[in-house]
């Protein structure tokens, strides 16, 4: 007969891991894909603006830090390590692509396309921050439950 510590560690190894795990980083995500990592409550990752001033200053996604495409990689560079967990968005997804090439050429490894810019995360009621428009969220923005459920039927929609 086993020992009790022994039996113990047997069934914990038939035990499937249920341990909840925040979603990983894609080269291309989705504004559910953001906000379900910042619902998360540990994001450890940086929200990238790489518009003008002029633009984030109007309006800008809630945390996000300004790096206009001119100077992104230096400024990028000066502030950031390269194995951070990077979102980035621009004025279209031609230039979010173009800044997040720029980011991953320079080094950085974990960048994140963040398509439909703010009009994709204004859609989801994502929290946004400026002078010309402030977004509080709406009813279900903290509903974790919803949240989930709006992104599983954008991921089915997206395949």
């Amino acid at each position: 007969m086993k020992k009790i510590p022994d039996q113990i560690s047997d069934i914990k190894e038939k035990l499937p891991d249920l341990t909840p795990t925040p979603p990983g980083l894609k080269a291309q995500a989705s504004s559910h894909d953001l906000k379900a990592r910042l619902d998360w409550g540990e994001p450890g990752l940086t929200i990238i603006d790489a518009r003008d001033f002029e633009s984030f200053g109007k309006s800008h996604i809630t945390g996000a830090v300004p790096m206009p495409i001119d100077d992104l990689v230096e400024r990028a560079k000066s502030s950031l390590e390269p194995i951070r967990d990077i979102y980035i968005y621009g004025e279209n997804d031609e230039q979010t692509a173009e800044a997040a090439n720029l980011l991953r050429a320079a080094g950085f490894r974990k960048v994140a396309e963040l398509k439909g810019g703010i009009p994709a995360w204004k859609a989801i009621d994502g929290p946004i921050d400026g002078a010309v428009e402030h977004n509080n969220p709406g009813p279900d923005a903290y509903n974790v439950f919803s949240r989930l459920q709006h992104h599983a039927e954008a991921q089915k929609i997206n395949k």
